[in-house]
């Protein structure tokens, strides 16, 4: 008989140690992964499987230009914030795994050798508990645990939005900076030659030297303009880089975005669908939920903590025990009253802050829709006539060319439709940039709004 209980004991033990975790190390690694230049197929992979309500799935093509959903697409998929993100979203919910699992019983064994008496036996004792307190307050536990793994993963779905429209905002930003490239290198090469012929002029006598001075000014003043132009096309160009998990080194090719002239709905509709599609405000209703929970769950904690507990005892004498014990807190002084008070003015802190963020949505859509709205109007304004100047200039040129006008005259008059265009190429940028900012804070594409 001994010799069949001890394979199955050890079956058994078998079994529960094959149930227990084995760690394994996972040493840092020395180069980001997110730093080598990323396989096509890997980012093709990833795009077509995204699901977001405001992205589809799209074709990635690094060879080729992309548009604005391919680069959101991007920087979703491949953003190394995102991607440490979404990792740490993984411990919210082994969180809400760990609230769900039952407590394990407790198991206590004892015995005494009697070292002086007549009984000669040993005095054997085992205990086996449960915590029923545990069982208690594990539904409210649990649904604690999931409203804040719910409201993590909205979190990181507000990241996700914020960053596929700062990846766009770089875009237009990229865009808008090379159609205005050409028309200030052109205007910095046309100073320069006036500097250079007003220089020559002055030397020989032929203009005054203020005038001279004023062209050389007007020629450095170009040259400072295209130069900080370069160096912000440049920064855009890192910063898109750096978002969508790229190398820095990589230039990408992006299509060309009309500006629409689609005014802005009006303001109650714009907060009815922030308060409906922001995830970052859903995120604060799952917190404010979970605090709900939190509260609940520390009242409860005010009444006695049971605990229950199964006690088997073989005396010295040989005589067997067998009975429960039950022990529990007595609710005289302390009654919990201090994690009831500091839940229940955290409750009031997030009802505060998910008020103060309504307000500050509102705010923030009503500025930008009248910001956009005033670009809006200066392109009109800018545009009314734009035609008109540049017939001008046309003419001008020709005339010039006839010999019928200056040279110096023709050319003030394609500066100055060479600085509308830049004018109307800025207007455009602003444009772009308000729609996508009130884009962000409604919290869905801006054509979707009623």
């Amino acid at each position: 008989m001994i010799r069949s209980v001890r394979p199955l004991s050890a079956l058994t033990l078998a079994l529960l140690l094959a149930g227990c975790a084995s760690y394994a190390p996972q040493p840092l690694a020395q180069d980001p992964a997110v730093l080598a230049p990323p396989l096509a197929s890997v980012l093709q992979a990833r795009a077509e499987a995204i699901q977001r309500p405001w992205l589809a799935p799209v074709r990635i093509d690094l060879q080729s230009p992309l548009d604005d959903a391919a680069v959101a697409a991007l920087a979703v998929v491949n953003g190394p914030d995102l991607i440490a993100l979404r990792t740490r979203a993984g411990v919210a919910d082994a969180q809400a795994f760990a609230a769900g699992l039952l407590p394990d019983p407790t198991f206590s064994l004892g015995a005494d050798k009697v070292l002086r008496g007549p009984d000669t036996l040993l005095n054997l004792s085992a205990a086996l508990g449960f915590d029923l307190n545990a069982l208690r307050t594990r539904a409210l536990t649990r649904a604690q645990a999931i409203a804040q793994a719910r409201s993590v993963r909205l979190d990181l779905a507000w990241a996700e939005w914020q960053a596929a429209g700062q990846a766009r905002l770089q875009a237009a930003r990229i865009r808008a900076y090379q159609r205005q490239l050409p028309l200030l290198r052109d205007s910095a090469r046309a100073a320069a030659q006036l500097a250079d012929a007003s220089l020559r002029a002055a030397t020989r006598g032929d203009a005054a030297a203020d005038a001279a001075q004023a062209q050389r000014l007007a020629a450095l003043d170009a040259q400072t303009r295209l130069r900080t132009l370069e160096q912000n096309l440049r920064d855009a160009r890192q910063t898109l880089n750096r978002l969508l998990g790229l190398p820095p080194d990589i230039e990408l090719a992006l299509v060309d975005a009309p500006t629409p002239d689609i005014a802005p709905p009006p303001l109650n509709a714009l907060f009815a669908q922030a308060r409906a599609q922001r995830s970052d405000l859903a995120a604060l209703r799952a917190g404010y939920a979970a605090q709900e929970a939190a509260l609940h769950r520390a009242i409860l904690q005010q009444f006695p903590s049971l605990n229950l507990t199964l006690t088997g005892n073989r005396d010295s004498a040989g005589n067997l025990l067998l009975g429960p014990a039950l022990d529990f807190t007595l609710p005289l002084w302390n009654r919990n009253r201090g994690n009831i008070a500091v839940e229940t003015a955290t409750r009031a802190s997030l009802r505060a802050e998910y008020e103060a963020r309504l307000f500050q949505t509102r705010a923030d859509l009503e500025g930008a829709r009248q910001a956009l709205l005033l670009a809006l109007r200066q392109r009109a304004a800018a545009q009314a006539d734009a035609p008109a100047l540049r017939q001008q200039a046309a003419a001008a040129q020709a005339a010039a060319a006839r010999g019928d006008l200056s040279q110096a005259a023709a050319e003030t008059l394609q500066q100055a439709w060479r600085d509308r265009q830049l004018l109307l190429a800025q207007l455009d940028q602003t444009i772009a940039e308000q729609r996508i900012a009130l884009q962000l804070l409604v919290g869905a594409p801006i054509e979707d709004t009623p």
